[in-house]
């Protein structure tokens, strides 16, 4: 027996060493992956008796094993987590094993059987490793056609794999590079079109459309900043119903990304705080990753950002970071040209329309310095009368005080860009009164370019000289400025452009904004006289400018109250959302305030705001001899009993539904009641705006909102016992969340008195 195993063992070597040669030869001359692949398979297949087999190889950037299979003149890849299945556990192991009975192991997916109509009874899978010992795949053979397998079938496809090792690494890279050169070739063609489009809405129109096909997503946005709303809005979105979204710049995924100046690459959405559900809940979309990266012009100011969303056949990858990133560099550069067109072009119509309407003054001015021509108006605005200005040389006409005028001439010379100075004063002499003046006026100072010579390299042949509008506006200031103190500076500029009929009734609708100081007797109490009017003139500066800032009409104060309108006397698209953000913004900077106060050792404010959208009627009321411009109706009542309720509700900022269905952006909002308020008998429903919050006053605000809805669907059905849950998981979230508690003693107490003919509704017994 021993003669006998000394005989055979050298003869097997012999027959292995032969094999692993003519594998290498065979695959030898081979290119194309695929070809390796399906030649390394039917070579092992034959030597150990197989039916069938297959090769997988690791996916490292999406932690997948993909195999190709050949159907008719295609090759589809099918791909699977490289730690599912039999195949999985041999590339986690990276140790080879003969399973005999395939049905009895756990690991075996069955569906596979059932979908092809192939049997699958026994099978080899062994890990395939480099020389180093690298483990790059699997490959597995099925079904021993005679017999089972043995060890030496495992030890020979061992030996088969990493032969061929090192030929599928090779083919791998090659198959890499030139995917990677197409697609750089692909990347310089699609940013060269993006790039060469001029028109402002094209090019967004153009850059989500390439963002989302480079990257095989399903949509994409581009956000851009509003830096006077301090928003991000898109007008462009892939996908149905969309339109503009407006959000502040600050909030969510692109608020994150905006503010940071960082990409983030979010495979799963829904696990993140950050991300708000809202607005897949109005448009039915579901989010599953997002890749945000923001948008930087040359400078190094983020002016946007962009975002993709849900990849198709798993998450977003290093690479298609690299690659968004790249992309939206160029788009930083082509988005900057377009907005400058965009610019050039709405200055080219303003100065148009200043040089058509001669109401205003006019100077021209030529390339030798001298004044060529004077209108009217300018004659008038300035005091003199044209021997006195014509032909004189700019700098001798524009001397002493105004000789601020003449250097902006001479920048305008110099750099042919346009200066436009608001309310500025000019010194005239008035020859009636013998006195020196001072004139308010806007005064816009104009290169004239030659068009002929635009190509020209000398500057001399392309300028004409200067040309100078002058609009007086010293008694619209004057006007202005008086009304102001008395009225909204908005129905000052109306007054003033409309006359008196615009003082008189108006039935309209109107969003109504009431806001009250919380315990403020007891501040004032200390303060005294003085000290509360320093305090309430501090406070009511800070929140008036919260107000005008979104285009509100202050109405009046009524003590530490505040009363205002958006939607008078100007009507815009979006009043209700206006409102609501004048109100957020009034509760972050009292916060601000407040913590300026601290440090001097002062108490901090506090406050509740109401907003309800109705019908109101508006007008001039009063006697001959003293008016009141204010608003009346039940809409206005309504909003005054929001503002009280906060006190009931714990909340700062309380919205009628009848806003938040008209609102068009995005909050973080909860339908906290409805309510039928004293005097009424029909409920009104209302929501708590949480915008003002960040995540150290208000910790997983979003878990509390989403517990709290269940609670409310269940509270509104007469569940007390289930609802009183939803609001313990609240406060679990966020302890001091006082809304919730308040829901729960209220449930407590209607679990004892048991009421019939339940309908959800909640009667205020107090204004």
């Amino acid at each position: 027996m021993k003669r006998t195993t000394k005989n055979i063992f050298p003869n097997e070597e012999i027959k292995k060493v032969k094999c692993l040669l003519e594998i290498s030869r065979k695959i030898g001359a081979l290119k194309e992956l695929s070809h390796i692949l399906w030649t390394i398979i039917d070579f092992a297949t034959e030597n150990v008796n197989a039916d069938r087999g297959s090769i997988f190889l690791n996916d490292s950037e999406t932690n997948e094993l993909y195999s190709r299979v050949a159907q008719g003149d295609l090759t589809r890849e099918i791909r699977i987590l490289n730690n599912v299945g039999i195949a999985g556990s041999i590339f986690q192991s990276k140790h080879g094993e003969i399973i005999h009975d395939v049905y009895s192991d756990k690991r075996f997916n069955k569906d596979v059987d059932q979908e092809t109509g192939y049997k699958t009874k026994n099978m080899i899978c062994s890990p395939v490793k480099t020389v180093d010992g690298k483990t790059i795949g699997v490959i597995q053979v099925l079904n021993k056609k005679k017999g089972r397998f043995s060890k030496a079938d495992l030890n020979l496809i061992n030996d088969i794999s990493t032969q061929a090792a090192i030929s599928i690494q090779n083919a791998q890279n090659n198959e890499f590079f030139q995917k990677k050169r197409e697609q750089e070739m692909e990347f310089v063609s699609i940013v060269s079109d993006v790039t060469a489009e001029i028109d402002l809405s094209s090019l967004l129109k153009r850059v989500m459309e390439e963002a989302t096909k480079m990257l095989n997503a399903d949509r994409a946005t581009l956000f851009l900043n509003d830096e006077k709303t301090q928003e991000l809005f898109s007008r462009v979105a892939m996908g149905e119903g969309v339109g503009e979204i407006r959000l502040p710049n600050s909030v969510g995924i692109a608020g994150s990304v905006f503010t940071s100046g960082k990409t983030m690459n979010i495979p799963f959405a829904y696990a993140d705080l950050r991300f708000n559900p809202a607005f897949d809940k109005q448009t039915g979309y579901f989010t599953r990753s997002i890749l945000c990266v923001p948008i930087v012009n040359k400078i190094g100011k983020v002016i946007g950002c962009t975002q993709v969303l849900n990849k198709k056949g798993g998450k977003f990858t290093d690479e298609d970071e690299s690659r968004l990133k790249a992309f939206t560099q160029q788009v930083a550069i082509a988005l900057e040209n377009a907005k400058l067109f965009d610019d050039v072009s709405k200055s080219k119509k303003y100065n148009e329309s200043m040089l058509s309407s001669m109401s205003n003054g006019v100077i021209t001015i030529n390339e030798e310095d001298e004044i060529v021509t004077c209108n009217k108006s300018g004659l008038k605005i300035l005091r003199v009368v044209s021997p006195n200005i014509i032909g004189l040389k700019s700098e001798s006409f524009f001397k002493e005080k105004n000789s601020w005028i003449q250097d902006k001439i001479n920048a305008v010379k110099k750099n042919h860009e346009p200066e436009l100075i608001m309310d500025c004063e000019i010194e005239v002499f008035n020859s009636e009164n013998e006195k020196k003046e001072l004139v308010s006026a806007n005064l816009t100072i104009l290169p004239l370019i030659n068009e002929e010579n635009e190509g020209r390299t000398d500057s001399q042949n392309q300028f004409l000289g200067t040309l100078l509008m002058l609009e007086d506006i010293s008694s619209e200031k004057r006007m202005k400025s008086t009304m102001s103190r008395y009225m909204d500076p908005g129905i000052a500029d109306q007054l003033l452009e409309e006359g008196a009929d615009i003082m008189g009734g108006l039935d309209t609708t109107a969003t109504l904004l009431f806001s009250d100081l919380r315990s403020f007797t007891n501040i004032t109490e200390s303060l005294g006289a003085q000290g509360t009017v320093k305090l309430l003139n501090e406070y009511f500066e800070i929140m008036v400018e919260c107000i005008t800032e979104q285009a509100g009409m202050l109405d009046k104060f009524i003590g530490d109250a505040i009363m205002a309108a958006f939607g008078l006397p100007i009507k815009h698209e979006d009043d209700e959302d206006r409102g609501v953000k004048a109100g957020i913004n009034m509760i972050k900077r009292l916060w601000q305030w407040n913590e300026v106060r601290n440090k001097e050792g002062k108490p901090p404010l506090d406050m509740g705001l109401g907003l309800n959208t109705d019908k109101i009627v508006a007008g001039n009321i009063g006697s001959q001899k003293r008016m009141d411009y204010t608003m009346i109706g039940d809409g206005v009542n309504l909003a005054a009993r929001l503002e009280s309720a906060c006190k009931q509700y714990n909340a700062r900022i309380l919205i009628s539904d009848f806003t938040f269905k008209k609102l068009k952006g995005t909050y973080r909002i909860r339908y906290i009641d409805d309510v039928v308020v004293k005097g009424k008998t029909e409920p009104v429903g209302v929501h708590e705006v949480l915008d003002y919050h960040n995540d150290k006053t208000f910790p997983n605000l979003m878990d509390v909102v989403n517990h709290f809805n269940e609670g409310r669907k269940k509270y509104r059905i007469g569940d007390f016992t289930s609802s009183i849950s939803s609001f313990q998981e609240c406060l679990k979230a966020n302890s001091n969340d006082l809304l919730s508690k308040t829901y729960i003693e209220r449930c407590d107490q209607l679990i004892k008195e048991k009421p019939t003919n339940w309908d959800g509704v909640w009667v205020m017994k107090s204004k």
